[in-house]
């Protein structure tokens, strides 16, 4: 679920900092800059890691900061595909399921990821009073057993795919648009950066109480 992701960057310290530590400084900084941020094609940044290598400081021109070039490792949630993961049911719909899933001891929750109805265990119902789905277990003796998937519940679920889109800002062009263009850059600057696509259609899938009873 979680890998090591190599990188490279150019990081800033301003003056009032200098006195400090060095590789304190820096690693604080890029917490800051990179910490619960998505990064296209690579996952949501968790922490640092570790600093590989620390460059000398470099003072620009008409500039009080000093610039350090530096190598690091970064802790960047991304589970893969066919991976099978814990999460918590957030809400339902008649779409499907949406589930959050925690990531640190601070309760920090990455809450992008979708059952579709489609992979939901069959056959299922939505009860739209109740707003929930209800998995018709069949029994032995031939009728079936209602289990509900409740908000709040913890769910294993299996990844399926995942989902990168940019969120970088419109272009002026885009950003005058009316009408129809409009409403099209409105939707796709209002999706995640970064969604999971999940599945509990196998045994052993769904609620951690459907199996524990």
């Amino acid at each position: 679920m979680f890998v090591l992701v190599a990188m490279k960057d150019l990081v800033e310290v301003k003056p009032w900092k200098f006195a400090e530590d060095r590789v304190d400084t820096v690693s604080s900084e890029l917490n800051k800059k990179l910490a619960n941020k998505v990064i296209h094609d690579v996952g949501l940044c968790i922490s640092l890691y570790d600093i590989t290598l620390l460059g000398d400081a470099m003072v620009f021109p008409g500039k009080g900061s000093c610039h350090v070039k530096v190598e690091f490792r970064f802790i960047v949630l991304r589970p893969f595909v066919d991976e099978v993961v814990l999460g918590e049911v957030r809400s339902c719909s008649s779409e499907g399921v949406n589930v959050s899933m925690g990531f640190d001891k601070k309760g920090s929750m990455f809450d992008d990821i979708f059952i579709p109805a489609d992979y939901l265990p069959n056959p299922s119902r939505f009860d739209r009073e109740e707003n929930m789905w209800i998995w018709e277990y069949p029994t032995e003796e031939g009728a079936s057993a209602d289990l509900c998937i409740y908000n709040g519940e913890q769910i294993r679920f299996r990844v399926i795919g995942e989902t990168f889109v940019d969120c970088t800002p419109s272009t002026p062009e885009l950003a005058g648009a009316t009408g129809a263009a409009a409403a099209a850059v409105m939707s796709e600057e209002s999706r995640s950066p970064y969604s999971l696509t999940g599945s509990i259609s196998e045994a052993g899938l769904g609620l951690l109480s459907w199996w524990e009873s």
